[in-house]
């Protein structure tokens, strides 16, 4: 049962933007929970180091759901080149997995 879970990463440095992403996944079911934790982030763009203070969304889905999980982030996200990956569940509580099966539509 684990195999077809996941946890998407995403930051954003701005409230509104990370409001309107994670109400986007919530109300279309592609995620079942979100976190949004706060972070600094340090790294290199366009040939400059920078640091910004974001936060790291943790969001709760099926594979299944990636793909259009994806496409929403990147049409909602103010960022030119968002993060946006998957890490896939070795093991999960599988009362836990079947309340995300519960809470997504994919």
């Amino acid at each position: 049962m684990s195999g077809q879970y996941c946890i998407v990463l995403t930051t954003t440095n701005n409230e509104e933007n990370q409001q309107s992403i994670i109400s986007g996944l919530l109300s279309k079911g592609l995620a079942a929970c979100i976190q949004a934790i706060p972070i600094q982030s340090h790294y290199m763009w366009k040939g400059e180091v920078c640091c910004d203070d974001e936060s790291l969304l943790v969001i709760k889905t099926k594979k299944s759901c990636y793909a259009e999980l994806e496409q929403v982030i990147v049409e909602l996200h103010d960022y030119e080149v968002p993060q946006v990956v998957q890490v896939p569940f070795v093991e999960g509580f599988n009362p836990y997995l079947t309340w995300i099966e519960q809470n997504t539509r994919c």
